[in-house]
C-alpha cells in the first residue's frame, strides 16, 4: 500500500529514534526528505545523513541523530502542512518557532529552506514542519 504522508514518517522515524536513544535511523529516500534533511543538518539538529541505494532501485537514507549531554537535540519536531491542509505563508506571516529559538521549514520556489532564509530571500511558501 502506498505512503500518504511520506514526510511526516521520516519526521515520525526521527522523534521515535531519538525516544529509544538511537544513534542513526533508516528511512526510504526520496528527493523532498534529503532537502528537509539537508536544512536540518546545516541547522545542527542532525549529524549527518547519507544515500544508500538498494536493490531493486530502491534508496534508502541513514540519518544520524544527534544529542547533546545525552538529551535529544532535536526537542519538538512537528509536521505542520498536511495532505489533507496545506498551509502556506507569505514572507510577512512567516510563524516565530518559540520566538525564534526553533526553525519553521519551508518549501518555496526556490527550493526547501529554513524560515531564516525564507526571510532573507523575501520569499514564501508551503510550511512544510517546525523544529525546536
Amino acid at each position: 500500500m502506498a505512503m500518504s504522508d511520506p514526510l511526516g514518517d521520516m519526521l515520525t522515524r526521527i522523534r521515535n529514534g531519538q525516544q529509544a536513544g538511537k544513534s542513526a535511523i533508516v528511512s526510504p529516500a526520496s528527493r523532498l526528505r534529503a532537502n528537509v534533511l539537508s536544512v536540518l543538518q546545516s541547522e545542527g539538529y542532525i549529524r549527518g545523513y547519507s544515500r544508500m541505494d538498494m536493490d531493486g532501485g530502491k534508496a534508502e537514507l541513514t540519518i544520524e541523530l544527534k544529542y547533546h549531554e545525552g538529551r535529544p537535540v532535536i526537542r519538538e519536531i512537528k509536521r505542520v502542512s498536511t495532505p489533507g491542509r496545506r498551509v502556506y505563508s507569505s514572507v510577512k506571516d512567516l510563524p516565530r518557532v518559540r520566538n525564534g529559538l526553533g526553525i519553521s521549514i519551508l518549501s518555496t520556489p526556490r527550493g526547501v529552506m529554513s524560515d531564516l532564509d525564507a526571510r532573507s530571500q523575501n520569499v514564501g511558501g508551503e510550511v512544510l514542519c517546525t523544529v525546536f
